[in-house]
């Protein structure tokens, strides 16, 4: 009987519940320093002069080291190679670090580093992203502040903009997001007296740290060992931050020949780290009377801070997400990521596409009113299917069941729209998409290695690059060998992430690895199958086509025979049970000048509808219910599936309602505590009802497409159009706070 499709526990899950996994902090070393970084206290200037005489004094400080220190070349090499390891002449943030002090103890390095006197010359910074666009440059890298721009545009936009019956133009914004995983950064640095390397530490991405430290030691890749320990969450922090905070720690253990670790503390953290990039978003959008989508004008600028990090592959997600899942052909579309003087964003759940989905979803809950026309009814006239065109150019062919998830949260809550209701009370409907994995614009990472060892004894080890950094990547992966081998699931482990020892299975992001690395062990595990069926066949004496392999029992020709006897068969002959699986993904394209291309192999498809209670006197929304259905193509794990849909929806509720993290008028973070920014606690959350559809992908494992990222995104919108719903206020600018509703209550 398979286990893909069954709801079995997760693999490390008893682990986590005793609190048996052991985490960047609970490794200890003989002889370890511990590192503490003195960081800029201006968003722009010019260093001119580093004093620390005086705290090479302090007794337990082992050094101090900047720059000059560096043996190889000083950059964090991420997508476009434009950040220093440790500032030089100019600092371009708060926080950016320019040394640092390593010494016997954490309080004594961070006392030390506190106390560094460094003198620097003030420049004015550019703060706001929309001045970016026609600043002077602020840095050195390039020719101006714009990191990326693409331009994607079909028809003639102006021509059916006079044609469209019902206009629409509106701007919206939307703020930085913490990540708020559980574990701050953490890493820890060993070096061996052979010259290489080990990197520990808490991780999404092992093969970028391993790059980043080659990069500054100027060692071969195999003289630097990465692991990944237990990690407390990452939602994309923990994709590009970690290579810095690494280098952080191997520069000094390296010069010192000690170990050297760092923990960040959560202020340090939330002031430094990236964030979900603050958008700014002018959209245009047009239909005819009938309900027709005929045409979508949007400029949408996105805030990268002071280092291009990923900001370049967050817009090119948005913009292909630009106008949603819907048929339109008239479209021009410009879009920016901006420099400015403020802490570098990056990677986050969803990936640039919550910030312009919040926007589009808005917009058209406002043109299906204008219409007179029910919003549901409004996006089923203009919703893709299979056969449909993406504004991109791509025509979808399979694997399209965003109708159905439309369908399932009408049916599944009852709701009616229009139809009468409690004062106070409303329902919001948001339907959106997410391109599964890299795609175009990440198309030289799209591929992924796999390994797995069947033993003497039937036990089965595999590896993958890909990191379990909670989502259930362990378990799922498992659940596809144990089937493609016909094995107990109880015989499959999933080696540790050990650059040294695992293949390169890129990086751990863009809801990628259950389709990535599964294709992968796919690959692997029919090359050893294929040695299974041919000596369990001369063992049965029959084809190998009459085989059957299920849970450890070998049927065919009418007898049954144990999977391990043929195991050790294999053995005893001495037949190769071990493989490599390779997985490609099918070839993209895309045209920069045009903005048209195969943006992405597939997409996953999702609809919420939320409930609210809007209290008129203080403003205050009561999330009550969010139904949420997602098109996952086939759900490995259902159990796994719905936790994601629930912990992306309330991470949501955090995006549209509470967490409003700003900068002060000097460029700084200016609530970088939890006391100050404010997330979802489990006294929070709404009833969530998760539901599953199931559109098979035929490229991916068993059917499967990744939709990790999707929980969060249509969240937002779905709360916006239901506070509208309840009180007639349309909230523009993210999150929804009961002062914003109150005013616009006030206003009305």
């Amino acid at each position: 009987m398979s286990v893909v499709g069954k709801r079995v526990a997760r693999a490390e899950g008893s682990e986590r519940v005793k609190g048996a996994g052991l985490f960047a902090d609970d490794y200890k070393y003989f002889g370890m320093l511990h590192a503490a970084v003195v960081r800029s206290p201006l968003a722009r200037g010019e260093i001119r002069k580093i004093d620390f005489k005086t705290i090479a004094k302090i007794p337990g400080v082992a050094g101090i080291l900047t720059y000059k220190d560096i043996p190889g070349r000083n950059c964090v090499p991420i997508v476009i190679d434009d950040q220093s390891f440790l500032a030089e002449r100019y600092v371009n943030y708060i926080g950016e670090p320019i040394a640092i002090v390593v010494a016997e103890n954490r309080q004594t390095a961070r006392l030390a580093a506190a106390q560094a006197k460094i003198s620097i010359e003030e420049l004015p910074p550019l703060l706001n992203p929309l001045e970016a666009l026609n600043h002077p440059k602020i840095h050195l890298f390039g020719n101006d502040n714009i990191y990326k721009h693409i331009h994607i545009h079909r028809g003639d936009v102006k021509k059916a903009f006079a044609d469209c019956d019902v206009i629409i133009e509106n701007e919206y914004h939307t703020p930085y997001q913490e990540h708020a995983y559980i574990e701050p950064q953490s890493m820890i640095a060993i070096p061996f007296p052979d010259g290489s390397i080990e990197i520990r530490g808490s991780m999404q991405c092992p093969f970028y740290v391993r790059k980043a430290i080659t990069t500054i030691l100027g060692l071969p890749e195999n003289k630097v060992r990465v692991i990944q320990c237990a990690t407390g969450g990452g939602f994309g922090g923990k994709e590009d931050v970690p290579s810095l905070l690494a280098c952080q720690v191997a520069l000094p253990a390296w010069i010192f020949k000690r170990p050297v670790k760092l923990i960040y503390d959560r202020t340090e953290d939330m002031m430094v780290t990236s964030k979900r990039h603050p958008a700014y978003i002018k959209y245009k959008s047009g239909a005819t009377k009938d309900g027709i989508l005929r045409a979508v004008e949007a400029e949408y600028i996105i805030d990268g801070g002071a280092y291009s990090t990923l900001s370049a592959v967050v817009l090119f997600r948005g913009s292909v997400h630009a106008i949603g899942p819907y048929k339109c052909e008239n479209v021009d579309v410009h879009s920016y990521a901006v420099a400015t003087n403020k802490v570098p964003t990056g990677a986050f759940r969803g990936f640039g596409s919550p910030q312009i989905l919040f926007a589009v979803e808005s917009q058209m809950d406002q043109l299906a009113e204008k219409i007179g026309m029910d919003p549901v009814m409004f996006r089923k006239k203009n919703i893709l299917r299979v056969g449909d065109t993406t504004v991109t150019g791509q025509k979808l062919e399979y694997s399209v069941g965003l109708e159905e998830t439309l369908d399932k949260v009408i049916e599944k809550s009852g709701w009616t729209p229009g139809k009468s209701k409690e004062d106070g009370v409303g329902y919001g409907i948001s339907t959106i998409y997410y391109g599964v994995g890299l795609g175009a614009g990440g198309k030289s990472m799209a591929r992924t290695g796999a390994r797995v060892l069947v033993h003497a004894d039937g036990s089965v080890l595999f590896s993958v690059g890909t990191t379990e950094i909670g989502q259930g990547m362990t378990t799922v992966l498992s659940q596809i060998v144990a089937d493609e081998l016909g094995a107990p699931l109880d015989w499959i482990s999933m080696m540790p992430t050990d650059t040294s020892r695992v293949p390169d299975s890129g990086p751990t992001v863009a809801s990628r690895s259950t389709t990535m690395s599964g294709n992968a062990l796919k690959d692997a595990c029919i090359k050893i199958k294929s040695v299974l069926l041919e000596e369990a066949a001369s063992m049965l004496d029959c084809s190998t086509g009459d085989i059957i392999f299920d849970e450890g029992i070998v049927t065919g020709g009418g007898k049954t025979i144990k999977l391990l006897d043929v195991i050790k068969s294999c053995f005893a002959k001495r037949l190769p049970l071990s493989a490599e699986g390779w997985y490609i993904t099918p070839s993209t394209s895309w045209d920069d000048n045009t903005g048209q291309g195969d943006a992405y192999v597939v997409y996953a498809w999702a609809s919420n509808l939320a409930k609210v209670k809007v209290d008129k006197e203080t403003g205050e929304v009561n999330l009550l219910k969010i139904w949420a259905a997602h098109d996952v193509g086939k759900a490995i794990n259902p159990a796994l599936a719905e936790g994601q849909i629930e912990g992306g929806t309330l991470q949501g509720v955090g995006y549209a309602l509470m967490e409003d993290m700003t900068t002060n008028a000097d460029g700084a973070i200016r609530n970088p505590e939890f006391s100050t920014y404010i997330i979802p606690t489990a006294s929070d959350q709404p009833e969530i009802v998760p539901i599953i559809v199931e559109h098979p992908f035929p490229g991916g494992p068993f059917g499967a497409k990744g939709f990790g990222e999707q929980p969060l995104m249509g969240v937002a919108p779905a709360i916006a159009n239901a506070v509208y719903d309840a009180v007639k206020v349309r909230i523009k600018d993210l999150p929804i706070t009961p002062e914003k509703v109150w005013q616009g209550l006030k206003n009305k």
